[in-house]
């Protein structure tokens, strides 16, 4: 058997190779199962506009992947990604009732690790009765088993004006501590560029992905104006946009060197966060493999302005 020391010399690194391991650093302990976090001063964090409070610019969604009912198997393999997702440092997580059993998943998950320390609970009002603001939000904190969330959002605008007047009064009242918009699939920005023009709210919520970029022109700009935090769902169009780049071998040489892009992950997500306006990007997974994918891509060299548009351009060729 070859010695070690001939190994590594006769194994040929490309310059490509040595770069992303030297860009990834020892942060790529971070992929070992049960290793912590080999450098946390290599997260990203973001502030949010309103207090500065800086939360990690990589967050995890719950759509799909946590509406697991009661498969005893399913909830148990997702809680092994929660876990990762604490063990990586991660702080936002995203959830609503439209998700079905996923809030009461969240509580069981929670419920299940020691050291949740770091969450900032992001939920939503998904109801056309304005008058049930207050006893939805009871029914979520019941089923996260949390006393107070983060941050409540109201789901695709659905009663807006009644469900913002409340939550206005909870967040004084000490309640909740941030109150928000969203929405999903391009709809309604008409709507929400009259909101954050003439409503105080700290948190939107919409899509933004390298395929879609429409939010770029006026509601991004409009949210720094305005210093409301921005939470970029579907990053990865559903899982779509992921599934066609995996079927290509590699990303770029030059993402891989300028960037230390080592995963289609790191490509997308890297640049979703580094867009100014962007607070945090909410990726959902049913792999511990993919969760620690995406927090990695909250590791290392940001893309400047004309590495963005050079990622763009490659898109648009592919």
């Amino acid at each position: 058997m070859a010695s070690t020391k001939s190994i590594l010399t006769d194994q040929q690194f490309t310059r490509r190779q040595a770069l992303v391991l030297m860009g990834a650093g020892v942060a790529g302990l971070a992929f070992t199962p049960g290793r912590a976090i080999a450098s946390d001063a290599s997260r990203l964090l973001k502030p949010i506009p309103s207090t500065d409070e800086k939360i990690p610019a990589i967050g995890m969604g719950t759509w799909r992947t946590f509406n697991v009912g009661n498969d005893q198997q399913l909830r148990l393999a997702r809680l092994e990604v929660v876990k990762a997702f604490f063990a990586e440092g991660g702080g936002m997580i995203d959830c609503s009732p439209m998700y079905g059993s996923a809030r009461e998943f969240m509580g069981f998950a929670l419920g299940q690790i020691e050291d949740t320390g770091t969450l900032f609970s992001a939920e939503k009002v998904w109801t056309g009765n304005g008058g049930e603001t207050r006893q939805q939000i009871a029914e979520s904190q019941d089923l996260w088993r949390i006393k107070k969330f983060d941050l409540m959002q109201i789901h695709n605008l659905v009663a807006w004006q009644d469900h913002l007047e409340t939550l206005r009064q909870m967040k004084q009242d000490g309640e909740i501590r941030y109150i928000g918009i969203t929405t999903s699939h391009g709809r309604r920005h008409s709507d929400i560029e009259k909101i954050l023009q003439s409503e105080d709210i700290d948190f939107l919520q919409l899509t933004y992905n390298l395929t879609h970029r429409e939010v770029e022109r006026r509601l991004l700009p409009l949210a720094l104006e305005k210093n409301v935090a921005v939470i970029a769902n579907r990053p990865y169009d559903g899982g779509s946009l992921i599934s066609r780049l995996k079927s290509r071998e590699a990303v770029p040489d030059w993402a891989a060197e300028e960037l230390a892009c080592r995963t289609w992950a790191d490509f997308m997500l890297k640049f979703i966060v580094s867009h100014p306006a962007v607070t945090c990007a909410i990726p959902a997974t049913s792999s511990v493999a993919h969760l620690r994918e995406n927090m990695q891509a909250g590791r290392g060299p940001m893309p400047d302005k004309s590495q963005r548009e050079r990622m763009i351009q490659f898109i648009e060729s592919l």
